[in-house]
């Protein structure tokens, strides 16, 4: 099984938001559809600009939270080095 780190943002250097799922498509489809009031909703963060998988929970639970404590020219540093465009990656997850 595949679990998953991602960030969210909401326009090329605009708010992000990190998590972490088992089920990606669905998960960023639910942020999209505003499906859970909160953060995401709140900000419109909505765009899959980074993510990572591993198949160990405990490696992805980790890695969140320390992509949490990063500093934010660290996060867009991971961005644009995959994803100098920011481009919404969810249509390449589908």
């Amino acid at each position: 099984m595949s679990y998953f780190v991602y960030i969210l943002a909401s326009q090329k250097n605009g708010t992000l938001y990190i998590g972490m799922t088992r089920d990606l498509v669905r998960r960023v489809h639910e942020h999209k559809q505003h499906v859970i009031d909160g953060f995401t909703d709140r900000y419109q963060v909505s765009n899959l600009v980074w993510f990572d998988q591993t198949e160990i929970v405990l490696e992805a639970i980790a890695y969140e939270k320390r992509l949490k404590h990063w500093k934010r020219e660290w996060k867009i540093e991971l961005i644009e080095k995959e994803n100098p465009d920011w481009n919404d990656l969810y249509d390449l997850i589908l």
